[in-house]
């Protein structure tokens, strides 16, 4: 790892996006050398591992230049604070990283909430290797945001995959380790997929003899026969739902996020979630756009299927915690319904929506999460009237549950918003009913705090103590964001549009899908999908 360290990043000699990945890690190694004698350090240490790491995301962040994301003109070079050394050499493999407005904001959010669950959230027990595996959760999902080499991506996406897996069956509730089997289960098998097409795709889809995982090589180069090429964006397709989740391959997520910790829910909806939407847009429209063309139909329907489902499935759960899951679901759908849009609002509506989630759905899995503390249950027939014992609580909830539903002024309201308008423009029905999915959040959410905050409260609720000092200084990150980007979005605009501009003038030359500029009339055409264009894939 050595040589890493020399890499240069764009315009400085600090290797900004090694450091993010390579300090929780180093964190997470110290904490696990820690004697038992000492295991007390182990939150406080781990704690200042994943702090710097989040301080060097928001320095990330200062540092972007949107002016030079803004005039590139290509997707390559919209890419900041690149960083590449060869790994792997016989295959073409390397260390290569970069950022663009794409997966600026993802990699910010994962390196502050990791820290801030860690400090704000007690394990109860066995500090040292919960605290490890969160260093290394921070540090899975920040590399994966940021890889620009297919293999080295693969190392990421499953570098995540352990981790969670040994917080929910380690830290969770009663049936932890069924939920953390099935967790497993369902992401090793679409990982198996992935593995197989990014290996394909690099064997068949190098621009010359020579093997190369090298992203930008295989995308710009789009050597690929087209049915080869839709083969393996199907396998990748399928690898990255099983991740979002998106209907009916969703199942494993209620049962993996009621059975988690509290702090492995937040970090499973705030962050790994969106390595399937992420996924889907990056490897997707960039490396596939014939392919994404021809199979958005039907990735459209799964995305609408999806907000429908999750909106309805959601309004009959009794337990909070398993409804804000599924709600999870629904909010997962409308991504995939603006990514495959095809409009730049629609795009980067989508963008903005993964990082809004992240906020919403984090804090709330937070705040459910102290209720359990108080209660003891989650199940929303046995609470009531707790607005009476607990206002801050109830005030914060009700912030959190009208940024979820995308009240304007909140952050939720953005993207939504974009997705609509982008999407409307080249799937009109679909994004009608998925509208109705908007209606349905707001509805059951709604019926949930009435249950939960108003009448009359039982005796144990009417001695809920309200939110302590460190809760509120946990809870305060993710309100003040809720209510920032609501008032102000710009800095995510600044930064996510040029690059869904780019990213679709792309697929837009590789595909033979005309983009749309807002407002314009589309016709779709899809009749050509016999998979008779020339091996080139053009």
């Amino acid at each position: 790892m050595g040589s890493l360290l020399a890499a240069s990043g764009s315009g400085s000699d600090f290797p900004l996006l090694n450091a993010l990945i390579l300090v929780p890690v180093a964190g997470a190694l110290i904490v696990a050398l820690l004697p038992r004698t000492r295991a007390d350090l182990a939150r406080p240490l781990g704690t200042l591992f994943a702090a710097l790491g989040g301080a060097l995301a928001l320095a990330l962040a200062w540092q972007f230049d949107t002016g030079a994301a803004a005039q590139a003109e290509s997707v390559a070079e919209g890419f900041q604070f690149v960083s590449r050394q060869s790994w792997i050499p016989a295959l073409d493999i390397s260390w290569h990283v970069g950022v663009d407005g794409i997966s600026l904001w993802l990699v910010v959010l994962t390196s502050v909430v990791v820290p801030i669950v860690l400090a704000g959230v007690d394990p109860h027990h066995d500090p040292k290797p919960y605290t490890a595996w969160m260093l290394l959760l921070q540090a899975g999902s920040v590399g994966a945001f940021v890889a620009l080499d297919l293999f080295l991506f693969f190392v990421m996406f499953e570098v995540v995959l352990v981790p969670m897996y040994f917080l929910i069956a380690g830290w969770g509730y009663e049936g932890r380790r069924y939920a953390a089997t099935k967790f497993f289960i369902y992401t090793m098998a679409g990982s198996a997929l992935l593995l197989v097409a990014i290996v394909a795709t690099a064997v068949l889809g190098s621009p010359d003899s020579d093997i190369t995982f090298d992203l930008m090589a295989l995308a710009e180069g789009q050597h690929l026969a087209t049915n080869t090429a839709r083969l393996c964006f199907v396998a990748f397709a399928i690898a990255f739902l099983v991740k979002v989740p998106a209907v009916p391959l969703h199942t494993w997520l209620p049962d993996a996020h009621t059975e988690a910790p509290t702090a492995g829910s937040v970090v499973l909806a705030a962050v790994l979630l969106k390595l399937g939407t992420y996924g889907l847009l990056r490897f997707g429209l960039y490396l596939f756009p014939e392919a994404s063309d021809w199979a958005a139909p039907v990735l459209v329907t799964v995305g609408v299927v999806g907000v429908i489902w999750g909106a309805i499935t959601a309004a009959m759960q009794r337990d909070l915690k398993r409804l804000v899951a599924y709600s999870s679901v629904a909010h997962m759908g409308f991504i995939v319904l603006g990514i495959f849009a095809f409009t730049a609002q629609a795009v980067g509506g989508g963008v903005i929506q993964m990082v809004n989630h992240g906020i919403s759905t984090g804090a709330l899995f937070l705040l459910v999460g102290m209720l359990y503390e108080r209660r003891n249950t989650r199940q929303i027939d046995e609470l009531a009237g707790i607005q009476s014992a607990a206002p801050v609580y109830a005030g914060v909830f009700t912030l959190i549950m009208l940024s979820s539903v995308g009240v304007p002024g909140l952050n939720g309201f953005v993207g939504e918003f974009l997705i609509l308008i982008g999407s409307f423009d080249t799937r009109p029905v679909w994004t009608i009913i998925a509208a109705t999915g908007v209606i349905l959040a707001a509805l059951y959410l709604l019926w949930a705090y009435q249950r939960v905050f108003h009448g009359p409260p039982a005796a144990a609720d009417r001695q809920t103590a309200d939110l302590r000092r460190g809760e509120l200084l946990t809870l305060a990150p993710f309100v003040i964001a809720a209510v920032a980007l609501g008032v102000y979005p710009k800095p995510l605009l600044n930064a996510v549009e040029p690059a869904a501009d780019k990213l679709l003038e792309h697929f837009e030359e590789y595909s033979g899908f005309e983009v749309p500029e807002l407002g314009d009339p589309v016709v779709v055409d899809h009749g050509d999908s016999s998979g008779e264009h020339d091996e080139d894939g053009h």
